[in-house]
């Protein structure tokens, strides 16, 4: 072990695995070579013990605004989200305001719904002025795609998705690890898009907790892959519920 400081205040842990004290950097050299596999076997255990033990909630994005409730997944399939407010309203809360007698208005902040795409696309920019983190996902989207008239600019889609991540959202997140590790308009770096998604899996989203299950199970890691995929199959993740089908 290294060399222990004579008065316990001043010895330092090692950053990466706190097994052991150093009373200061030249302490600290010495030892590495002889510290160095045992801090890295307990560097990673550290981090799957995060990794595993954070996230097994449902993030707040993927309640309904009005209900409170969980909206099923895949998420784009029984929810809409309006460009006025960039709330993601479940299709049950939609309807109920229909019958109420709000029409197409939004069911959460009642607008008018958009008369084009040009209208739609300066509510949008609206919520970004805000920072709103959704509507930055959003524009980051149409730059990925090339929607509303744009050209596909990926790496413009990255830095709002990044500015998005810093804000709260696991959906950009989510976004930037799929484009790393499928290398989608920039440098594949599977490493990069993988670290991502664990980011946004222990914040709760469950697409990507599924994705790091997927991940494990193409390496061959197949205990790995159950313990991710059982995390995202208990929050009600389609695609990990019909794994174990």
């Amino acid at each position: 072990l290294g060399r222990l400081a004579t008065k316990e205040q001043y010895a330092k842990n090692c950053n990466a695995c706190l097994l052991v004290k150093y009373c200061g950097v030249d302490c600290q050299m010495a030892h590495r070579k002889q510290h160095k596999k045992a801090c890295k076997k307990r560097a990673a255990e550290l981090r799957d013990e995060k990794l595993y033990s954070q996230g097994h909630e449902r993030a707040e994005a993927d309640f309904c605004p009005i209900c409170l409730l969980a909206i099923p997944t895949p998420i784009e399939e029984y929810s809409t989200t309006r460009p006025c407010c960039m709330k993601t309203v479940c299709d049950g809360c939609c309807h109920a305001a229909t019958k109420g007698g709000f029409g197409v208005s939004c069911p959460f902040c009642r607008a008018p719904p958009p008369e084009s795409q040009g209208e739609a696309f300066g509510m949008i920019q609206k919520r970004v002025a805000a920072k709103d983190p959704e509507a930055i996902v959003e524009l980051g989207e149409m730059h990925r795609s090339g929607l509303c008239g744009m050209e596909k600019d990926v790496p413009r889609a990255i830095e709002l998705w990044t500015e998005a991540a810093e804000l709260g959202s696991t959906t950009a997140l989510f976004k930037m690890g799929s484009a790393y590790y499928s290398g989608e308009g920039v440098a594949r770096d599977e490493t990069k898009g993988i670290g991502h998604w664990e980011s946004a899996a222990m914040q709760g989203h469950a697409a990507s907790r599924a994705k790091l299950g997927c991940v494990e199970l193409q390496n061959g890691n197949c205990d790995r892959a159950v313990r991710h995929l059982m995390i995202s199959a208990k929050m009600g993740h389609k695609g990990s519920l019909d794994v174990f089908k």
